[in-house]
C-alpha cells in the first residue's frame, strides 16, 4: 500500500512537470507579440494618463477634441486584434529583421493582416505599423494602423461596399 502511495505521488508530480513544460512552450512566439505589446502599452498609458488630442475624420469632415482616455485597452484594441501569432497562421509570414526594423509580411488571401513593421532603437520599440486588407465579392476594406509610443497613434481605414460610395475614416490621437 505504501509503495502504491509513493508511486501515485511521484506520477502526479511528474505529470505536473510535463504540464508546466507544455504551457511554457505555448508562450514562445514565432513572430512579434503584437497583442502582448499593446496590452502592456494600455497598462502603461493608463498609469501615465496623458491628455490626448483626438481627431476623427469621416470622408474628409474633421472633428477634434482634447480628452482623457478612460479605457486604453479598448482604445488600442484594433492594434491588439492584429495579432499574427495565431496557430493557424504559423509559417504564413515572411520575416525580415535588422537592428532597426522587424517586418512580417503575408500574401495569403485568407490572412487579413498583410504587413507588420516594428521600428526599434536597440530593444525599445519606437514605431509599429500594421496593414490589414479584407476583400470579397461584395466588400473591400483596408486599414493602416500606426503607433508611436508616447507620441501618436493613427488609424486610417477605407471601405467600399458594392453599389455604395467608398468611405474613408481616420482617427489620430496625439499624446501630450
Amino acid at each position: 500500500m505504501r509503495k502504491q502511495m509513493i508511486l501515485a505521488v511521484f506520477a502526479f508530480a511528474l505529470a505536473g512537470c510535463n504540464q508546466r513544460e507544455e504551457s511554457k512552450a505555448n508562450t514562445d512566439f514565432l513572430y512579434f507579440d503584437v497583442s502582448g505589446y499593446f496590452k502592456k502599452e494600455a497598462v502603461r498609458l493608463k498609469k501615465l494618463n496623458p491628455d490626448v488630442t483626438k481627431a476623427v475624420s469621416v470622408n474628409g469632415k474633421i472633428e477634434e477634441k482634447t480628452i482623457k482616455i478612460k479605457d486604453w485597452t479598448k482604445e488600442l484594441a484594433i492594434f491588439s486584434n492584429a495579432d499574427i501569432n495565431k496557430a493557424s497562421w504559423k509559417g504564413s509570414f515572411k520575416i525580415e529583421k535588422s537592428n532597426l526594423l522587424e517586418r512580417y509580411t503575408s500574401d495569403n488571401k485568407k490572412i487579413p493582416v498583410k504587413n507588420v513593421s516594428i521600428g526599434k532603437t536597440g530593444n525599445k520599440v519606437n514605431r509599429v505599423e500594421i496593414v490589414i486588407s479584407n476583400k470579397n465579392i461584395l466588400y473591400s476594406s483596408g486599414d493602416t494602423l500606426v503607433y508611436y509610443p508616447d507620441s501618436l497613434y493613427e488609424i486610417r481605414k477605407h471601405q467600399k461596399i458594392k453599389l455604395l460610395a467608398q468611405k474613408t475614416y481616420q482617427i489620430t490621437g496625439k499624446l501630450k
